[in-house]
């Protein structure tokens, strides 16, 4: 405070020095003041202009020396953190369109190399198909996992590959389908069936089964798991669910469900919900073609929504939607996954928010009727996200670039789904 109040007055008086300097100038130009004093006048004021600069100056130095802390705080702002979105639309912003339309898709290893054999290891070949198709993420099977280095080792190489982040994908349930942990070489956790867990009627045994999993297979590279099963076991005539459910009862597969998202999600592996609207009281398998869901929208509620709006609420990143018609909900037999009725049922009835695949686009309830342009066009019009393995991976994206060209699919459509795909994964730290 001293050093303020000394360099006010000298800049005051400096001030006053040089209006009086001013004024004698005035009156010497006037005549009213003897010129043999101009001289000496003169040199009073250029004394008095210079006294402020300099005294200023000393003082900007001393306070500068004094606190260069304070100089840097005060002339430094701190550098914006961008959000979750601003960063995904950073990106999307230098994406073309076909690299956004690629983002759509989840495909196997093979589907970027074009082999005929499975792979299980990755070079120069997967690193220029995955340049021609950048694909959102690639989907692991028990016949590209061989050992723990050799899994971790793919799954790095594959990162490395892509200018964005991949989802990184493996159907990991427990009991039967266990593409690690039935391979003893991987040194992972085995579980029995769902069934098995739902009958003890323990949700912690639940919250166990997708906490390890998702520990484990997260060590391994992967960052999402085709799990938990969240249909109902209703019809025991069903030939593809059976004791990959948790229960036969809407109300314990949802105590069930709703435990085992909390496990994935504490584990920080992505989950998903399986298979929308329900597989369980289906009287055929939709891997092998046809499959219809013969009850009302009111039913539905009652059962096969039941354990769906338990894991929604609980916090699962995904749903994954069926092949499977809803006649009495759709009004046609439209396959669930390419039914812009049931995803709008899906996203603004029971609430979910977060990113819609599709199963498997290779069933034959889908090449059995569609081509794979026409499946992935009609996904994508329908409102999913993610098409999870088109049966010709080129064919479905040119499908999908072709008809925003032509004005069937909007380019906003396609930046939606690509955002929030983005976005999932920059909160899931598979972008950094």
């Amino acid at each position: 405070m001293k050093k303020s109040r000394k360099t006010k007055l000298t800049n005051i008086a400096a001030l006053v020095l040089t209006i009086a300097a001013v004024l004698l100038l005035v009156y010497i130009a006037q005549g009213l003041v003897p010129t043999e004093i101009d001289d000496t006048i003169k040199t009073e004021s250029t004394t008095a202009t210079t006294t402020p600069t300099t005294a200023t100056t000393e003082a900007t130095t001393e306070a500068t020396t004094d606190s260069p802390e304070a100089t840097i705080e005060a002339t430094t702002e701190e550098p914006h953190e961008l959000t979750t979105e601003e960063q995904a639309l950073e990106i999307l912003s230098g994406m073309s369109l076909k690299e956004q339309v690629y983002q759509l898709f989840i495909v196997r290893p093979e589907q970027i190399t074009g082999s005929s054999e499975k792979i299980t290891e990755t070079g120069s070949d997967f690193e220029e198909g995955l340049s021609e198709y950048p694909v959102g993420g690639i989907a692991m099977f028990s016949e590209n996992i061989i050992d723990r280095e050799q899994t971790v080792e793919m799954i790095s190489d594959m990162q490395s590959y892509s200018s964005i982040g991949l989802f990184i994908a493996v159907d990991e349930e427990g009991g039967t389908v266990s593409r690690i942990g039935n391979n003893s070489a991987m040194g992972t956790t085995s579980f029995p069936s769902m069934k098995t867990i739902g009958n003890t009627g323990d949700t912690d045994e639940a919250y166990n089964v997708g906490y390890t999993i998702g520990t484990e297979i997260l060590e391994l590279g992967f960052n999402l798991d085709f799990a938990p099963v969240a249909d109902v076991d209703s019809n025991p005539d069903n030939t593809v669910i059976g004791n990959h459910a948790f229960s036969t009862v809407a109300d314990v597969a949802a105590e069930m469900v709703a435990a085992a998202v909390r496990g994935f999600e504490d584990s920080g592996i992505l989950c998903t919900l399986k298979h929308f609207p329900g597989h369980g009281d289906t009287g055929t398998d939709s891997h092998i073609g046809y499959t219809e869901l013969d009850k009302s929208l009111d039913e539905l509620w009652e059962t096969e929504f039941v354990p769906f709006v338990s894991g929604i609420e609980a916090g699962a990143d995904l749903v994954m939607v069926g092949h499977i018609s809803v006649p009495q909900v759709t009004g046609d037999d439209t396959p669930a996954s390419l039914s812009a009725t049931m995803i709008s049922i899906l996203r603004d009835d029971l609430g979910f928010d977060g990113l819609i695949i599709t199963d498997s686009m290779q069933m034959e309830a889908i090449t059995d009727r569609y081509t794979s342009a026409e499946a992935a066009v009609m996904a994508i019009q329908a409102g999913v996200d993610i098409i999870l393995m088109p049966d010709n991976l080129e064919n479905a994206a040119n499908g999908i670039i072709e008809a925003v060209e032509n004005g069937e699919i909007s380019e906003e459509r396609i930046a939606e789904s690509v955002l929030k795909i983005l976005e999932t994964k920059i909160e899931a730290g598979i972008i950094d």
